[in-house]
């Protein structure tokens, strides 16, 4: 049985949730586990189809089960594999969800699906173009945002995106993204004029996420302060083409600071990038750092998913309820 919602906004009546949260598609975190925990436990969940592996995707939808999950992609690598999108769409995902490209190409494919599509901007323009997509759901990524982002914050792109939104499509939804982790953000973020929250680092430090013990043992004591943006971790990994505005916030490591600015270096180190290999599966966060965001900084703990939008809904709505005062 579904639990009576503690904040009811836009988004929780479109989509019949509980809580209005949405767990990010955390590229090779967010597996089916994860996004079927947020789902069933009244947020909306996303398996992180990212860099468009087909048999993980396959494997991870498996995972969910009959959960209403939806799928993510990063753009500008599904340009290169379009075909997955018919394939995924084929299994009526509860949503799809774009980010780090251009969407118009795939938004009458979605909708015409009948599924619900997902947006995230990382700026006013991009917000815009996602409109031409038909965009039913905006998610503004603020900097603090762990993984990939350009430069914008959270506190001024969210308002202003609702601003847009208010004038030119009142219809469509808003998420607010980005250093978000606790009821606090939460609150803070429907006063911005959003409908609910995107959250990643939250839902990172989770046992259902795909992460390692090492790593989470790694952060869980960590502040926002050891965080850092930069492109060494993508060149690490051997992903040397992401588009130049686009860069990924991570925990600072020893690998980290030894080759930031020396990325070409990197590119032809093929041994470097061998250890660094080997280090992320054996959850070395030394030299394979967390993918997180300034938000670890208020993350002391790993709950369930469901307990964690339990927490985050009891908290803001008690804030928003004249808490605050207090």
């Amino acid at each position: 049985m579904k639990e009576e919602a503690m904040i009811e906004t836009r988004l929780t009546r479109a989509f019949g949730l509980d809580h209005p949260i949405v767990s990010a598609p955390m590229a090779r975190v967010a597996g089916g586990r994860l996004a079927a925990a947020v789902s069933n436990g009244g947020g909306l969940g996303f398996i992180g189809g990212g860099y468009c592996d087909a048999g993980w995707i396959e494997t991870e939808m498996a995972e969910a089960g009959n959960a209403p999950v939806g799928m993510g992609f990063i753009t500008w690598k599904l340009d290169r594999s379009p075909d997955l999108l018919d394939r995924v769409l084929e299994r009526k995902p509860r949503a799809v969800f774009l980010s780090f490209g251009d969407p118009v190409p795939y938004g009458a494919a979605v909708k015409g699906a009948g599924v619900a599509l997902f947006c995230q901007v990382q700026t006013v323009s991009d917000a815009r173009r996602a409109l031409e997509a038909g965009a039913d759901v905006i998610v503004a990524q603020g900097t603090e945002a762990g993984g990939h982002g350009a430069r914008r914050a959270t506190m001024t792109l969210v308002p202003e995106v609702a601003d847009l939104l208010a004038r030119e499509a009142p219809e469509v939804l808003l998420l607010a993204a980005g250093g978000i982790a606790d009821g606090r953000g939460l609150a803070a973020a429907l006063m911005l004029g959003a409908d609910g929250v995107l959250c990643g680092t939250r839902f990172w430090a989770s046992p259902e996420a795909l992460v390692t013990e090492g790593q989470m043992r790694a952060v869980l004591g960590a502040d926002g302060d050891q965080t850092v943006r930069g492109n060494v971790i993508d060149y690490a990994r051997g992903i040397f083409d992401w588009p130049e505005r686009f860069d990924l916030r991570t925990m600072r490591s020893g690998f980290v600071d030894a080759w930031t600015g020396r990325l070409e270096a990197l590119q032809a180190g093929d041994a470097a990038r061998a250890d660094f290999a080997r280090a992320a599966d054996e959850g070395r966060a030394e030299v394979a750092p967390a993918v997180v965001g300034e938000g670890i900084g208020l993350i002391r703990s790993a709950p369930g998913a469901a307990d964690i939008l339990r927490e985050m809904s009891a908290e803001a709505e008690a804030l928003l309820g004249g808490g605050w005062r207090r």
